[in-house]
């Protein structure tokens, strides 16, 4: 087999850092679409963590729901060749130049200043609004399409630019409005004092995007020698969140609040999760570093690396031979929490593209039965994939279906439910997650979570432990959905996470318990949480 290309990204965009294994919209809502009775299948796909804001596997509910998952990547289109020098167009005036250099990417050309770059953003998140679906679908929709008319540099500027932008729209839309000379804000002025306020670019030289539309010049000139900072911006500004989810987000912070929402603007790495079926740590990093990867052990789970959020793997030949997975670190975690090493039978019940799947199979250590179930065919099949490239041998892979639950009921010894949730806890992966968020999704998703975690718990034999996971950090979908449930089974009881966490993940546990929460400020990790509950015997 030929050696794989290096591990940068490829010239079609950025794709999710998180990789097939990620959580994250799928449809651009909020995951809703877990299994409720026998609904529909979702055409949800990859956020989960709206992934999980929203998207992700899907397992029932109405068509749309789901959060983004990030189990399908972008298809990889090929290079288009770049002109050469005496081809270039000289004395371009949508170009930015450093004085005294030639004009060419090698020699300072900075495509992000560039009109033609700055039109391309605009029109690309134009697509991603008002559009349901995610971030990454619409991304990978709108370059396959127009990936021609840019070199690779202009791409990476178009994707770099429309996602900070939807990373900090909140502080954009603040200084676009504010004032009495404030508009309305749109993705045109959005970019424009995007290039402003982070760049230090001059009016005069976004004025063309605008015509002879003077309101956009005096808000624009107004902006000029300002940085995206202010001391009268608000906190959901400051933060870039819909105001409306400050008060359960305070709720869930207390004291970390700017600490932890802070973290949410900044980039995520790149965590991957090397497969114990058929490597070491050791040479999944040599692996990595001949293909001119750097990576270093993740904090805390024993099975991660960590790289740079603009690393890419997914192209690599340790992929391709099923070394390693991209998986955040908090994904990882929640997933050998469930403990599954020496059990016959173990049900991942929302398993998605089986980004979970694989770590219970490899903790397994291919003995006994593994089970995962979605209402997704597409989402199993990928999950099938990636199972045979990981050589997990002893999971199937299932629709749900109530006969067959009914059929297995009190049979298995573990159950992960990964349940449908809002995400928030993805939204530096996910930045456009947190803006297609409604206070009606949340309302669904708990009452999707309560119905999912209702039919699990049938399948769990006494003794059993179901854990629940979410990539969430709202109380309501986490520590209040557990609390809901235990007063509906009277049968189960909380197992605390530190009484696991030496036997399953090792070292010093890094949460007081009972429940997991990882935080990006305290954990580096995306917002997790998980609870392991035990039907008693």
């Amino acid at each position: 087999m030929s050696k794989a290309p290096s591990g940068r990204r490829p010239p079609s965009g950025r794709p999710s850092s998180h990789g097939p294994s990620s959580r994250g919209p799928s449809s651009g809502r909020p995951r809703t679409d877990r299994p409720a009775g026998e609904r529909a299948k979702s055409g949800a796909s990859p956020s989960r963590h709206s992934g999980k804001a929203t998207g992700g596997k899907a397992a029932g509910g109405k068509p749309g729901a789901g959060r983004s998952r990030r189990d399908e990547q972008p298809q990889e289109w090929k290079q288009t060749r770049r002109p050469r020098p005496e081809q270039r167009r000289r004395n371009d005036p949508d170009r930015e130049r450093k004085p005294d250099q030639k004009q060419g990417h090698k020699q300072g050309l900075r495509p992000a200043g560039s009109r033609k770059v700055a039109e391309a953003a605009i029109a690309l998140l134009d697509a991603m609004f008002p559009n349901r679906d995610t971030a990454d679908r619409v991304r990978h929709a709108w370059m396959k399409q127009h990936h021609r008319q840019y070199d690779a540099a202009e791409r990476e500027a178009i994707i770099q630019i429309s996602d900070d932008v939807m990373r900090l729209r909140g502080r954009l839309d603040w200084w676009i409005s504010e004032g009495r000379d404030g508009l309305p804000p749109d993705n045109r002025l959005r970019v424009a004092a995007y290039r402003i306020l982070n760049a230090g670019a001059k009016a005069n030289g976004l004025l063309p995007l605008f015509g002879e539309d003077k309101a956009a010049e005096a808000l624009l000139r107004r902006l000029e020698g300002h940085t995206l900072d202010h001391p009268d911006m608000p906190a959901a500004a400051r933060h870039s969140v819909p105001e409306w989810l400050l008060p359960a987000l305070k709720k869930r912070f207390g004291g970390d609040f700017d600490m932890e929402l802070a973290a949410m603007l900044r980039p995520a790495p790149l965590d991957v999760r090397f497969n114990t079926l058929k490597t070491t740590r050791d040479a999944a990093m040599a692996a990595l570093a001949a293909e001119d990867l750097r990576c270093q052990p993740t904090p805390f789970s024993p099975i991660g690396l960590r790289l740079s959020p603009q690393a890419y793997v997914n192209n690599t030949q340790a992929y391709a031979d099923g070394l390693i997975e991209p998986q955040d670190e908090g994904s990882q975690i929640a997933a050998q929490l469930v403990d599954a090493a020496g059990c016959k039978f173990v049900a991942d019940f929302c398993a998605g593209a089986g980004g979970k799947t694989l770590v219970l199979g490899a903790a397994m250590k291919n003995a006994g039965r593994l089970v995962a179930m979605d209402v997704s065919a597409g989402r199993l099949a990928q999950a099938k994939l990636r199972l045979r490239r990981a050589g997990v041998h002893n999971a199937e892979c299932r629709p749900l279906e109530a006969k067959w639950l009914k059929r297995q009921a009190e049979k298995a010894e573990r159950v992960l439910v990964d349940a449908p949730c809002s995400g928030s806890g993805t939204w530096r992966r996910k930045p456009d997650a947190k803006w297609r968020l409604t206070p009606q999704d949340i309302a669904e998703l708990t009452e999707r979570q309560a119905e999912i975690l209702d039919r699990a718990a049938k399948l769990l034999r006494p003794g059993g432990r179901l854990v629940y996971v979410t990539c969430s950090v709202l109380k309501e979908e986490n520590e209040d959905q557990v609390a809901a449930f235990l007063k509906r089974h009277a049968d189960f009881r909380v197992l605390p996470v530190t009484e696991v966490w030496e036997k399953t993940v090792g070292g010093a546990c890094p949460v007081p318990g009972p429940y997991l929460n990882l935080t990006p400020a305290r954990h580096g990790t995306d917002g997790f949480f998980a609870a392991i509950l035990v039907r008693k015997g």
